[in-house]
């Protein structure tokens, strides 16, 4: 014979919750925040002194590097690298903006 199993037995309320209160602040809008950064995807990427693969090396930002783009040439990104304080342009093949997802 197997033994009896005692559960403890459970009473049924009924719970009556309050209304939550709902904040009086707009939420802000995803499109106001400031652009995120972009970083480099590649082993490294060479800032130059115009938009342009033939023009003069000028530095070069390594993997993971992020920095922000003051202005956009066709595909060429113009920045001031802040660890170096060196200006110039990169190719934007071989870095990447993040990406913010908005739920507005």
């Amino acid at each position: 014979m197997l033994g009896a199993l005692a559960l403890p037995v459970l009473s049924a309320t009924t719970a009556s919750a309050a209304p939550t209160a709902v904040s009086a602040t707009p939420a802000s809008s995803c499109s106001s925040l400031p652009p995120l950064p972009y970083e480099v995807h590649a082993k490294a990427v060479t800032i130059r002194s115009k938009a342009s693969s033939k023009s003069t090396a000028l530095g070069v930002l390594y993997k993971s590097h992020k920095f922000s783009a003051a202005k956009k040439s066709g595909n060429w990104l113009y920045i001031t690298d802040k660890t170096t304080g060196v200006k110039g342009w990169v190719s934007g093949t071989y870095v990447y903006r993040d990406v913010r997802m908005c739920l507005d």
